[in-house]
């Protein structure tokens, strides 16, 4: 049970005003399908953190350091222009809100987390503990746990501020992520 327990809290603790939890509230603002975003988390965050926590149990690399620093920019940069795109309009677009919502959180969650510090929280945590599953499963709970109070009180946070402003602030913020991957 430590394994679940430590992992559960460090990343909780790890995404607070993390680049991941920002993208959490312009979904929230950008979709009304709470359930599809929090879907979305769910999967990309299983999907990603399983892959993390088996390389880290296995003290595996999957790629060479320089080819990793490329793809972490080019997933911050795309994120980036993303947040830049107008929404479409909501009568319009009933269906892609019914599933647009998924399947854009669960991309742009997945890519997010590549080279995150939660991410690498759940390597280190999985070498530490050998434990795939409950290391997995900790870090997992950890993201939900810091993603959904920002998810049901995004609608609240986007009638003070503007969501243009919002998504002008996040597409900056990813440049710079991305800049930095690309100098670090």
């Amino acid at each position: 049970m430590e394994p679940l327990i430590t992992s559960t809290i460090a990343v909780t603790i790890a995404e607070m005003g993390d680049k991941t939890q920002l993208l959490a509230l312009v979904l929230a603002a950008k979709f009304r399908n709470k359930l599809a975003i929090v879907s979305g988390i769910l999967v990309a965050t299983v999907l990603n953190h399983f892959a993390s926590a088996a390389i880290g149990a296995f003290a595996g690399s999957a790629l060479p350091e320089d080819w990793l620093r490329w793809v972490l920019a080019a997933s911050f940069f795309a994120v980036a222009l993303w947040m830049l795109i107008p929404d479409k309009d909501e009568d319009a677009s009933g269906k892609y809100d019914q599933y647009g919502a998924f399947i854009a959180t669960t991309l742009l969650f997945f890519f997010a987390e590549i080279g995150d510090k939660t991410q690498v929280a759940t390597v280190l945590l999985a070498a530490e503990y050998n434990s795939i599953v409950l290391v997995s499963i900790g870090t997992t709970l950890g993201m939900l746990a810091a993603n959904l109070p920002v998810i049901w009180a995004g609608e609240w946070l986007i009638k003070k501020i503007p969501l243009r402003l919002i998504n002008i602030v996040a597409a900056l913020l990813f440049a710079v992520f991305g800049t930095l991957a690309l100098i670090s």
